[in-house]
């Protein structure tokens, strides 16, 4: 069973307490439609537990394959270095929440456009993008998953342990449980 690698930091991108008790990684690929699919099963699943639980999300853009993931993955950075984590959140969803609206919805001026939706200076996220600034964040992300053994998108790790079972609601949720459980023993 592979094990996240490193493990969860102050630098990384968290929803939830750092004391939850469960923590829930995913290295994930904006444009992977896979992680569009688990992007709203993760949102649910985030809610349900609340503060019993902390979401991670680690960029592991596949490049090859998705030619928009790697500007998405800056986009998400740069609404974060503009906005907070609030502004990275925020991009997060909106990403997922458009990854499907047609063969552009990915591009440079649309990613522009959600920032400007979240009330964030498009044309500064736009600029950060194009200047790769987050690349060495991403890049960092993207070698951790390596080290971890994430060879796909999407890629779970609960409490540090590879999780290879569906990531459906119920199947995350009664592993979130069962890890919860062994935290209180």
């Amino acid at each position: 069973m592979s094990r996240l690698t490193p493990p969860v930091g102050a630098d990384d991108h968290a929803l939830g307490p750092a004391d939850a008790p469960v923590t829930l990684v995913e290295y994930g690929d904006y444009e992977c439609p896979h992680c569009g699919r688990a992007a709203p099963i993760v949102e649910r699943v985030v809610r349900r537990f609340g503060d019993r639980l902390r979401f991670v999300f680690r960029n592991f853009p596949l490049t090859e394959m998705h030619p928009h993931a790697e500007h998405a993955a800056e986009a998400a950075e740069s609404a974060g270095a503009h906005g907070g984590e609030r502004g990275f959140w925020a991009m997060h969803h909106a990403i997922y929440a458009h990854q499907q609206d047609g063969p552009d919805a990915l591009g440079d001026a649309r990613l522009a456009e959600y920032a400007g939706e979240l009330g964030l200076d498009g044309r500064a996220v736009l600029a950060d993008v194009r200047a790769e600034r987050s690349a060495e964040r991403i890049q960092s992300d993207f070698m951790s998953g390596v080290r971890s053994g994430v060879n796909g998108t999407p890629t779970f790790f609960i409490n540090g342990r590879r999780f290879d079972e569906a990531w459906d609601d119920e199947g995350l949720s009664a592993a979130i449980e069962r890890a919860g459980a062994r935290g209180q023993a």
